[in-house]
């Protein structure tokens, strides 16, 4: 393989393994905080603890997982356009590329064409 596949590969596992984390992070947040108190939630963000932390530290939560999903989502859709528009671009078909009936029938029309 060589070293361009073997990057787009690495990248690809990299963006999986990132968004799978950053979402885990989020589920187990939104388990931990949502449907309680605000007492509740000021009484768990005192654990120790990485959860417990970021319920007590909203804005290094969104900073750190919030935004950063919500960038990488948008580039995999950047890239996802830009990916069907190069794949569904259409290549300039050349006479190499024609039948042996196809040539005979542009001949034909490029015969017409010049007599008019």
């Amino acid at each position: 393989m060589d070293k361009k596949k073997i990057l787009w590969i690495s990248l690809g596992v990299l963006d999986i393994a990132a968004v799978t984390f950053l979402f885990v992070v989020h589920i187990i947040m939104l388990a931990n905080v949502v449907g309680k108190t605000p007492a509740q939630i000021e009484a768990f963000s005192k654990g120790p603890g990485l959860f417990p932390y970021l319920a007590g530290h909203i804005n290094i939560y969104g900073y750190a997982f919030v935004i950063p999903l919500f960038v990488i989502l948008a580039a995999n859709i950047v890239g996802l356009v830009i990916y069907i528009k190069k794949a569904t671009k259409k290549k300039p078909v050349t006479v190499n590329d024609l039948s042996e009936e196809e040539r005979e029938a542009l001949k034909k029309e490029l015969l017409k064409d010049l007599e008019k």
